[in-house]
């Protein structure tokens, strides 16, 4: 009689022969035939139901094993710079196996996210159960959604959490990763869009309980793909960093340096010094923490900071980019701790122009830890015990500085934005207290007009130099946008002048016509979305909103990864020692561009959907309420209003502003109403009514009762939306607000 193998038997003859194992196959390796052929099959089919072994289609595979030929997503560099991929078919119960991918020098790159076949090698290794060498790159991408798991009898369903995505994903039993119900995933779309029906999706992450306090900021990190955990090479070579020695830099210990910071801060990476000149000039010192020092090139340190970009801030948390064993402690310049430092020496006349600059690379000591609010106290004449010794020393002389860099700042007319910044109060527990606007100081605006003189100095040394760099870049705005501002300043009683080389000073004058108007925040506001987005090149375009020839980045190393090449910058132009740029750094200049500015903007995107949704949080309790704000931006689908009380920006629904058609004009950027002639622009005030807040989202919904102080007209075509009247065609009826919406532009 034929011995049928064990269970054990098969699965060491599956893993040995992932390519021949097939039922047939299986019977021929252990000499099974005729009726023990029936007993086989039952077998095989009691260890596919225990979750044993998988079928696909009439093989069997180790259900805990992956197949030799697979499909795999690259993961981003780990902190000693191996490439790691993840299985994108994995029916196991365990975690995921780790699998290093190994690239040849033919091989195509490849970055994180990018899809490809595999050839799969198990091995015995600490940190990971495969190996993989390419096949082929597969360039369709998965279509990623972040969302709330919400479990069925089968399966369950995934609800979208990004604003305007109303499309639910369905997820099968066996692809839902183990997920509860109500806890925040992250998944990806299976297969092809289906006409009908919800789409499926695999979940690939499971990121905790949405509702769980400071999960707000946990979704962004997720959502945007910020890297919030340091690898352990990179925290033991971080913990393992000494204080930087005095030898063989300068000492400036004697210099009355100081920081000047949030109350809140926890760490200091500027310090700030000035003498008065006998001439009315003065000497300003900017001392920057020296992260070169630390951070050296090709480290893991440095790894993982460029894979970063920068630092990103949340209401609740900071996102660093380096850890905190440097952000904190080594690299943050604490009061009275000698520090490293790469320091510049800025010598000012007495009409507040730069006269000369030197770079100094040393050991500094703070004289203290300064708030800016008590920085002011004191230059106000209310110093406190802290600050009273160091009115004639520090307080004096800073103040002094600063009015001269006032003056120099009000010939060269940089753009003169006035926005508000909000502050999101948490309460222990994670939730919203309140909102409120920070309050503009002069102590903020002269460490500002500090640090951008450090940064013009940094700049202007290196190309002096001719040493290779990264500059802060921002080019002046198209003409489609200026134009665009020019109609929203009309509409609003303003002028923007015509036929000119467009310059930062044309702009500060329409900003000056609006200040302490009702549309004062609007213009600014306008203003600042006409101008391009700053990013980092290697060559010089100039910085049109600062009105400079010449920017770097050069005052932020600790949490800007351009800084600290700049630094790395200096170091090689003064010969300071071997962490400067070296040869493979300087070729991947433009990369390093490319990709910080990327990283910022990854930042921003995801610093702006947690602000939105802590207000609309915060906003929920107040549902049915009535509020005051002003539309700030209008699209065929409706209006956006800024809402005065919390600065929160919520959507006006075509659909909520009346029972008639209405036309957009893209050109004017307005709505004109079929029946009523209702106009409806950027700029108006409004009265409305907060229909829906979802702070999952970050939406805001609102109702329109007031326009300009006035209620809605009502037309004739009440309970008809959408519709134009019956006596006059769509298509005449649009012709004839086409042509009153050009006859108004040329009347304004």
């Amino acid at each position: 009689m034929t011995q049928i193998p064990s269970k054990a038997q098969i699965l060491e003859w599956v893993a040995d022969n992932p390519e021949a194992n097939s039922k047939r196959d299986i019977a021929k390796a252990f000499g099974i035939k005729g009726a023990a052929r029936i007993e086989l099959k039952r077998l095989l089919k009691e260890m596919e139901a225990e979750g044993a072994l998988e079928r696909r289609r009439r093989h069997y595979l180790d259900a805990e094993a992956l197949p030799p030929v697979t499909v795999l997503e690259l993961l981003a560099p780990d902190g000693s710079g191996d490439l790691f991929a993840r299985p994108l078919e994995w029916r196991g119960e365990g975690a995921l196996p780790r699998i290093l991918y190994l690239p040849r020098r033919t091989d195509p790159a490849l970055g994180r996210g990018d899809r490809f076949l595999a050839r799969l090698i198990a091995v015995q290794a600490e940190d990971h159960r495969y190996e993989a060498r390419l096949i082929r790159r597969i360039t369709a991408s998965a279509n990623r959604i972040t969302g709330i798991f919400r479990r069925e009898s089968q399966g369950g369903r995934i609800l979208p959490i990004d604003k305007g995505q109303d499309r639910e994903w369905r997820v099968r039993e066996d692809a839902t990763l183990g997920a509860e119900d109500g806890e925040l995933v992250q998944a990806e779309q299976i297969g092809p869009r289906a006409r009908l029906g919800l789409p499926l999706a695999r979940i690939i992450e499971r990121l905790g309980d949405a509702s769980a306090p400071r999960a707000v900021s946990l979704i962004a990190i997720h959502q945007h793909g910020i890297p919030d955990e340091f690898p352990e090479t990179v925290l033991k070579e971080a913990e393992a960093a000494t204080p930087a020695p005095i030898q063989g830099r300068e000492d400036l210990r004697d210099l009355p340096l100081v920081t000047i910071d949030p109350l809140d801060a926890r760490d200091h990476d500027d310090a700030v010094a000035a003498r008065i000149e006998e001439d009315g000039g003065a000497t300003i010192w900017v001392a920057i923490a020296d992260v070169a020092h630390y951070v050296r090139p090709n480290s893991a340190l440095d790894r993982e900071a460029w894979k970063r970009g920068n630092s990103t801030y949340f209401p609740d948390r900071v996102v660093p980019m380096l850890p905190e064993a440097l952000s904190a402690d080594l690299c943050s310049l604490h009061e009275g701790v000698d520090r490293a430092v790469i320091a510049v020496r800025m010598r000012l006349d007495a009409q507040g122009n730069k006269v000369s600059h030197s770079f100094h690379r040393g050991i500094m000591l703070s004289r203290a830890s300064l708030a800016y609010e008590q920085a002011q106290a004191a230059a106000d004449g209310n110093p406190d015990d802290q600050t009273a010794p160091l009115m004639d020393s520090v307080i004096r002389p800073l103040w002094h500085a600063y009015g001269l860099l006032h003056k120099a700042r009000a010939r060269r007319q940089p753009l003169d934005l006035d926005l508000p910044e909000r502050r999101i109060e948490l309460s222990p527990d994670g939730r919203v207290q309140s909102v409120n606007f920070r309050e503009r100081l002069d102590a903020h605006k002269l460490i500002e007009e500090f640090m951008v003189l450090a940064n013009v100095a940094a700049s202007e040394e290196l190309t002096r130099r001719r040493q290779p760099l990264l500059f802060r870049v921002h080019e002046e705005p198209s003409l489609d946008k200026i134009d665009a501002l020019r109609d929203v300043a009309q509409a609003s009683g303003f002028t923007l002048a015509k036929g000119q080389v467009l310059m930062t000073s044309h702009l500060n004058r329409l900003l000056a016509q609006a200040e302490g108007s009702d549309f004062d925040e609007l213009i600014n506001i306008t203003t600042l979305r006409s101008m391009t987005q700053a990013y980092y090149h290697p060559e010089n375009f100039g910085h049109f909103g600062l009105a400079l020839k010449s920017y770097a980045h050069f005052t932020s190393p600790i949490r800007r990864y351009a800084d600290l090449v700049v630094h790395r910058a200096l170091i090689s132009a003064h010969g300071w020692g071997k962490d400067g740029l070296d040869e493979a750094q300087i070729e991947r200049l433009p990369e390093t561009a490319k990709h910080i500015s990327e990283t910022e903007r990854r930042s921003m995107a995801a610093e702006r959907d947690t602000t939105d949704r802590y207000l609309a949080a915060y906003l929920s309790e107040r549902v049915g309420s009535e509020m005051t704000g002003r539309i700030n931006g209008v699209q065929k689908f409706g209006a956006f209003v800024r809402l005065d009380e919390s600065g929160a920006d919520g959507l006006l629904p075509i659909r909520s502003i009346g029972q008639e058609y209405f036309h957009y004009d893209p050109a004017s950027q307005t709505l004109l109403g079929s029946d009523t002639g209702l106009e409806i622009g950027i700029g108006q005030r409004v009265t409305v009514r907060l229909a829906e807040a979802v702070p999952m989202t970050g939406g805001l919904t609102l109702e329109l009762l007031e326009l300009d102080g006035q209620p809605l007209p009502r037309g004739p075509n009440k309970g008809r939306r959408g519709r134009s009247p019956g006596r006059v065609s769509t298509k005449a009826r649009l012709a004839e607000i086409k042509r009153a919406s050009k006859r108004r532009r040329k009347r304004d």
